[in-house]
């Protein structure tokens, strides 16, 4: 989502965070500078770098429904595997690789990732995780903090969700999401407290940037937060899922719990928001056992298992479902809940186990199922397909 758009109630914007491998063997490849060259033509500003050279992210424009991202997603992928495929590399789509050491990987040569590193030295350098941001358009400040507060509740759910980095440098680490791991050493990062009102955060990033801790608002990196420049909340706990599917059904499953929040606020029904430390319980359980995690449900002083709780997020939900026009969407989502493959990690470990606990039969996969359902065939006339993305963007 570029920082000259606007965001109307709802829209959403989709940012996805892409490992650069090898084709052959899926080896993590650190070449970033050469496919964002080769891609500026047809993506301009919607392809970006990160800190490490081996990650690059697609930014989505505004998008007004399900269906303009399920086009704009599927189209940028395909677009992004043609750029690569000729030179040997491809795209995965996880939260963690599964061999790569941060130490062998190169820095974008950037005065922002400079900066960083001096300031957060080894955290910043092992930042080797890959994540998928989801924005809803709020252009209602005060209601936006509001649905912040009362969201929070059901973070862990949508990470029980995307979980998909069950790997680290070569080790199965045991958990589901051991990319929210790396990520909790950031400052500024995690999971945020209930804020009372909309002064209340504006003072609290105006005091950060007086003091010279920060120079603007998106160095606030909550697992959800008010964007700094945008008119949308963001939603920035999932690691990059399994599949383009599961990347729509999250997205999904986002827009519908702001609508659905924001319909109950208007009614002065809204929910209590939680303690931050009843949320962490809960967030935990997720990144350790991901759909296999119990869940506790502190209002009602119950346990149940996460793809019950997901179930009863679902049936929360479905009132907006069909207004929204993403009943696709969550009902693959209920699916999702039936499969007793699981999620991205779930299907990782069984790669894993099944291969002999072969790290290079994980990356194959990873591969491939990134590019599952992705339409390939239109490649064949590369100029047609390219016109398209060049002109597809929505304003």
């Amino acid at each position: 989502m570029s920082e000259s758009e606007k965001a109307v109630p709802f829209s959403l914007g989709i940012e996805e965070e892409y490992q650069l491998v090898r084709q052959e063997n899926g080896a993590l490849s650190s070449s970033a500078p050469f496919v964002l060259e080769k891609g500026a033509p047809y993506f301009q500003e919607q392809i970006k770098p990160e800190m490490l050279q081996s990650t690059i992210e697609f930014i989505s424009s505004v998008l007004p429904n399900l269906e303009a991202a399920r086009k704009e997603l599927y189209t940028a992928r395909a677009l992004l595997y043609r750029l690569t495929k000729g030179d040997g590399l491809s795209l995965v789509s996880a939260g963690t690789h599964p061999s790569a050491a941060w130490r062998e990987e190169r820095r974008t040569e950037k005065e922002r990732y400079k900066e960083l590193e001096e300031e957060y030295q080894d955290v910043g350098r092992a930042i080797l995780i890959f994540g998928l941001h989801v924005h809803v358009g709020l252009p209602d400040k005060e209601m936006a903090i509001r649905i912040m507060n009362q969201v929070r509740t059901w973070l862990p759910h949508i990470l029980a969700f995307s979980a998909n980095s069950p790997f680290w440098q070569g080790r199965y680490t045991g958990l589901k999401s051991y990319r929210t791991v790396v990520w909790k050493r950031f400052p500024r990062g995690g999971m945020p407290d209930v804020i009372p009102s909309r002064a209340h955060f504006d003072r609290f990033v105006q005091d950060l940037v007086d003091m010279k801790c920060i120079d603007n608002g998106k160095k606030i990196w909550w697992d959800i937060r008010p964007h700094a420049f945008f008119d949308t909340l963001e939603f920035r706990i999932c690691d990059m899922p399994a599949t383009l599917e599961d990347t729509l059904a999250i997205a999904a499953l986002c827009q519908a719990l702001v609508a659905k929040l924001a319909r109950l606020n208007e009614r002065g029904e809204g929910p209590p928001a939680s303690p931050r430390d009843y949320i962490e319980e809960n967030k935990w359980r997720a990144m350790r056992y991901g759909l296999d995690a119990e869940a506790i449900d502190f209002q009602r002083h119950r346990k149940l298992p996460m793809c019950d709780a997901l179930r009863e997020l679902l049936d929360y939900v479905e009132e907006v479902v069909d207004e929204l026009g993403s009943r696709r969407e969550i009902d693959y989502l209920r699916q999702i809940l039936d499969d007793p493959q699981g999620n991205g990690a779930d299907r990782q470990i069984a790669v894993y186990k099944e291969s002999g606990g072969d790290i290079e039969a994980v990356q194959r996969f990873l591969i491939e199922q990134t590019m599952r359902d992705v339409e390939l065939t239109e490649l064949d006339s590369q100029a047609p397909f390219m016109h398209f993305m060049m002109h597809s963007r929505i304003s």
